[in-house]
Order: C-alpha cells, then structure tokens, then sequence
C-alpha cells in the first residue's frame, strides 16, 4: 500500500509540471468525491406487499490519480450565464454581461436583421449564454413575449443563436409553451406597499393584485401602516423555468394574507369551470365588488366630492368627482366592465375616456396624458385605459375621476363601497375545502418569511 502511494505521489508530481491548471480542479475535484453520498427515497407499499431487503457491498477501487487527472484536462469547461434585456443594449453590452468575449458572435447579432428585435428596448426579453472559459460562445438563447395579444399568457417566443460544425451560426426561432408554477412570499411595509413587494421579490402585477383583493378592508392610499405584513401564494408562468418578467404573464394571486395596524385580513382567488373568477374571504363571502375603489393602485386624493375653490377659474364651485395625485405616465385602469362610449379630446378635460356601464352608470377619466383604448372597445374591470397627465385646464399631473347614475353625478368612493360582486357558482363544500387549502398555503407563506428574517 505504502509502494502504492509513493508510486500515485510521483505520478500527480509529474503531472502537475506538465498541467498546472488542471492539477488544482483536480484536488478539488477528489476532496468532493470524499463527501458524495448517495440517498434513496422508499415508496409506501400497501400491506402484504413488503418488498424483501437485501444489503449489496462491493468493494470499489479508485482509477489512479494520473488517469483521473487526466481525464480532467481533457474536460471542457462550459459556463451559463442569464441577465435580463436593458434599455441601451447593444451587441456588445450585452454579450459583455452574459460574460461573452467573441468577435464572430458579436458581429453575427450586429448583423443579422431577424435578431434585431433582441436588441429592441420596447420587447421583454430574458437571455441565457452559454460560453467556454475563455469567453467563446457557444449557444445565446432568448425568450421574449409572442408575437400575438391571444398568445401572451399561454406562449412565448424563443429565439436560439447557435454555433455550427464549420464555426458559422444558425439560428432557430420557435412559439413554446409557458408553463404554470406556484410560489410563496411574504414582506413587511417600511414604506409604500409597492416598494415592499418589491423588496420581497413579488412581480408587479401580483402586487397589484394583492391590493385589489384587500382594497375593500384596507385603503391603500392613506390607511397603510408601517410594519404591515403581508404573506401571499400565487400562480406564476416561466418560460424555460424562468419566471417572465412582462405584465401579461404574472399569473394570478392564488391567497393571500394582509396585516394592518394589527388587523388581520385573508383572502383567496376562487374560479369556475369557465374561468370565470373572484376574490372571496375564507368565509366565502365576495372580496371583489362590482366597481373598484380607486382608478389607479397606488396614488392619494387631492380633492374629494364637494363644493371647492376652483384652482384656475378661483371662484367656489362644485367639485362633481374625485381627483387623484399621480406622476405623468400612471396607469388608469377602468373601475368596472363597460364600453367605451367617447375616447378622445374634450374642452378643459383634455384628454378623456368615458365608459358606459350595466344599469346606466357612467364613469370618466380626464387630463389623461395618453388614451389606450377606442371608442366602443369593450373594457373589464382593471384593464388599463391610459395613464395619467396634465391636459386640458390643468394646474399639475392628476387624474379627474367621475361617477355618474342615470346622468347624475355620484360621489365615486361611496359608488365602489355600496356595490357587490357576482360571485362563481362553488358549492358550499367546495368553498370550505378551498378555504382550508388557503389556510395551509398561508401559513406556508408566512413560515417562509419568518425563516428569512432570521
């Protein structure tokens, strides 16, 4: 044995003056081969039906360290690298973040005009390279939305770059299917909700989401509390394993459970067959009403439903709506399903939507900076309208909210509180088991956040 040794150190000695590099992966290489243990998991049998145990032991003896090392040397190294689409990538930048230093590849996604859109800012794009350890590439994958509005929640383009046998490049492109994941998360409010969330590392529109469903128990605009908590389970779609980081393919808040000023507050998202959906409490009882609360997630009101001094004009006249702080560029979502009834430029309003909904309720959106939509587009509640401005009779960027019945102004805040939801048609029992599952995930979630702090 002690010939042996002798006999394997002279070898690694020699093959150390001739591959240096290799020599050291080669240690690291044999110390972790030491700590390799191999784990076996036994499925439940029913009774009667034992499977006999039986030991095996075989002695195993180990290649000579010369011929391990060796065949390390001989090991290509390839490395994988991702990073996501930026505002002023070019060929190079990008490609200097994937860790890629290639002439040929560089100049080839210069070039090529069917890869240009790899390197168009307005596109979503999420990229994976994969190069040896001096830099060459080898294969740039990219996945970006699909080229189709019907598509952009059940597919996603994939664009693959790849090195060919004579050193050229070829490249494939292809519709694939997202697929669904389920994931947890939990945060704590120091500042605004969004900025949590973010911290958390929960997608916008979950966070959006999160808000809607709780927007009826807690006013995100003025009641939120430092040291709020909130734990959530939702539904998100990946596109090769990587969750998509564009609006369309967030996927749904499946539960949720919200914290304020020490008042807790749960709910879940429940569906029909149809795919028709609403969030309920885990009593069953509707979430969701009939008009939201708020055109915008996140802003503050700047002048409610009453008489005021009118800022331009400085005399005292009726304020017949509700308007809201925001910067220019905020979206405005409608509050309620409905049809477009006007799009377009109206006197000291500027720019405005008006949407014409069930039971002869109307409601408008003014001083917009842009408009989303066309007249007579139908609308569900939530989708984005425009986004917030200062046209038309303007003294700042706000948003002018109005609600009206039978042609008669209403105060909206008191509009979204009277309203109810139409609920999905679940059973009884199947809303209680839904409930119960929610109540696992919760708590789930918020193990999960209480492990993290630690």
């Amino acid at each position: 044995m002690t010939e042996w040794l002798s006999r394997a150190a002279e070898d690694a000695h020699k093959f150390a003056q001739r591959h240096p590099r290799a020599m050291a992966a080669g240690v690291l290489v044999s110390l972790a081969g030491f700590a390799a243990t191999a784990f076996g998991v036994a499925s439940p049998t029913a009774p009667g039906t034992e499977i006999p145990q039986q030991t095996v032991s075989e002695a195993v003896q180990p290649l000579p360290v010369h011929e391990q090392l060796e065949a390390l040397a001989d090991h290509r190294l390839e490395l994988y690298r991702s990073t996501e689409g930026r505002r002023n990538d070019t060929a190079d930048s990008l490609l200097t973040r994937l860790g890629v230093s290639d002439a040929s590849a560089r100049n080839f996604l210069h070039r090529n005009r069917d890869l240009r859109d790899l390197l168009d800012a307005r596109v979503p794009r999420l990229f994976r390279a994969l190069a040896d350890e001096s830099g060459r590439l080898s294969e740039l994958v990219a996945r970006m939305p699909a080229p189709r509005k019907e598509l952009l929640e059940t597919h996603f383009t994939r664009v693959v770059m790849r090195r060919d046998d004579k050193g050229g490049w070829r490249v494939t492109r292809e519709l694939a299917k997202l697929e669904s994941q389920v994931r947890m998360g939990s945060g704590t409010v120091s500042g605004s909700l969004f900025a949590a969330t973010d911290d958390a590392g929960l997608p916008d529109a979950i966070a959006s989401q999160l808000s809607k469903m709780f927007s009826d128990e807690v006013d995100f605009h003025r009641e939120i509390k430092k040291g709020d908590t909130f734990s959530v389970v939702y539904e998100t779609l990946t596109a090769d394993g990587e969750p998509i980081n564009w609006n369309e393919g967030a996927g749904h808040l499946l539960a949720a459970e919200y914290v304020n000023d020490g008042q807790t507050y749960q709910g879940m998202w429940v569906r029909d067959a149809s795919g028709r959906g609403a969030y309920v409490g885990l009593d069953g009882k509707p979430k969701h009403r009939s008009f939201l609360a708020s055109p915008m997630e996140f802003s503050r009101v700047t002048s409610g439903f009453a008489m005021r001094m009118h800022p331009i004009l400085q005399t005292m006249r009726a304020h017949q709506g509700v308007d809201y702080g925001a910067p220019v560029g905020t979206a405005v979502r409608t509050v309620g399903d409905g049809t477009v009834s006007y799009a377009g430029w109206q006197n000291g309003y500027g720019n405005v939507v008006e949407i014409q909904h069930p039971e002869n309720r109307s409601t408008l959106y003014a001083h917009l900076s842009r408009i989303d939509v066309r007249k007579g587009e139908h609308v569900t509640q939530g989708d984005r309208v425009g986004a917030v401005g200062a046209t038309g009779w303007a003294t700042g960027p706000h948003l002018h909210f109005e609600f009206r019945i039978n042609g008669v102004y209403q105060d909206p805040l008191q509009v979204a509180k009277a309203t109810q939801s139409n609920m999905p048609p679940v059973s009884r029992a199947e809303m209680q088991q839904l409930a119960s599952a929610a109540r696992t995930q919760i708590a789930a979630a918020r193990s999960v956040g209480a492990v993290n702090d630690e």
